[in-house]
């Protein structure tokens, strides 16, 4: 693999194996990525596609954002493909956000029944979150990531170096993320991490954001190889504060709030209801919301009374329902997370009015 640092090797489903690798900077990046040989189709978006000098000629540039994530787009990849001849053993290669790469590796799950795919995710929300584990998505009928597969990439290719050329505040939204599976962890190593190198982190030393990245995705890798294919109900505890989100985000009409921030709020909701329910003490209640109010987060964000009917149907249309109820992630401590259907009167009052019990502080 060259100048390219490989870390992880994560086995999901059937077997199927995804190794992650890390490379010092976009120079070791573009070599690696040279050698998959002509026989790949590149897919860009908008925003990366100007990150290189000279574009490979077997491409497609999909316009950036998630109003883009269709079955239009998917049309644009596999017409792509059909044009440049590509076979069975080819590459589709993404190279972008959640966006590109949620839709690279559902149109190669399609093409004749499958190609091998490589993700080169550019944001930190998507190395932190979409681009292990397999899932694959396009959002249909309004909504999210309701056509999707299961199709793990053989290989992910991480430089932290494309996190330079984010926003602001596309780089907070990752942080939302990154904050999340602080909480999911059985140690508190990212934690004390996130704690200690805040300044770093949010300056974008690119050597702490690359070992914040690793323990990120470490975190991840534990729930998904436990659960490789959602079945069992582990790898849902990834979903800790996202049916909060998911309903933010739908009646904000995902214009108002990022992904990460809208999650960031939501694992603040579910940090306050299991301690109202008693399920965590004060300590961690405390220590937990510490750390998100020391990022950039709106954490005191208010769901409006008016608001309150859109945001109830956005959480029972949530993806994740079981047999007809909607289970909320909370947790019980680090690592600890627990799935419960909740009271929507408890919900309603949460979101809109905040916390019942006061924190003492």
């Amino acid at each position: 693999m060259g100048a390219m640092e490989k870390v992880f090797s994560v086995t999901l489903q059937s077997g199927k194996i995804t190794d992650v690798y890390f490379a010092k900077d976009i120079k070791d990046l573009s070599s690696q990525l040279s050698s998959y040989s002509q026989n790949a189709l590149w897919v860009f978006d908008t925003n990366t596609a100007p990150l290189f000098k000279n574009l490979p000629p077997n491409r497609v540039v999909l316009e950036s954002g998630e109003k883009n994530k269709n079955l239009k787009s998917i049309e644009r990849i596999i017409s792509a493909a059909l044009d440049y001849h590509l076979a069975r053993d080819s590459y589709f290669i993404a190279f972008g956000g959640g966006v590109v790469c949620d839709m690279t590796a559902l149109a190669s799950s399609l093409y004749m029944r499958g190609t091998k795919l490589v993700l080169v995710p550019t944001t930190l929300l998507c190395m932190v979150d979409a681009s292990v584990g397999g899932k694959t998505a396009i959002d249909y009928a309004g909504a999210k990531n309701l056509i999707g597969t299961f199709n793990p990439a053989q290989d992910v290719l991480i430089s932290c170096d494309t996190l330079r050329t984010l926003s602001e505040s596309e780089y907070i939204s990752g942080l939302g993320e990154v904050l999340k599976h602080a909480l999911l962890s059985k140690d508190e190593e990212l934690y004390n991490f996130l704690v200690k190198e805040k300044d770093k982190i949010l300056s974008r030393d690119r050597d702490v954001v690359s070992q914040m990245v690793k323990l990120s995705i470490e975190v991840k890798n534990f729930y998904i190889e436990s659960d490789p294919e959602e079945k069992k109900g582990i790898r849902s505890a990834l979903n800790l504060g996202h049916t909060f989100a998911h309903a933010l985000e739908s009646i904000t009409h995902f214009t108002g709030l990022s992904h990460g921030k809208a999650v960031a709020w939501g694992c603040g909701r579910a940090l306050d209801i299991s301690y109202e329910l008693g399920l965590i003490d004060n300590d961690f209640y405390t220590k937990a919301n510490n750390l998100f109010n020391m990022y950039p987060f709106d954490m005191d964000y208010r769901v409006g009374r008016g608001e309150w009917l859109e945001f109830q149907d956005a959480i029972s249309k949530d993806k994740k329902r079981m047999s007809g109820s909607v289970k909320f992630v909370l947790l019980e401590g680090f690592g600890k997370p627990v799935l419960k259907q909740l009271d929507m009167k408890l919900v309603q009052r949460t979101v809109i009015s905040g916390p019942a019990k006061s924190n003492n502080k």
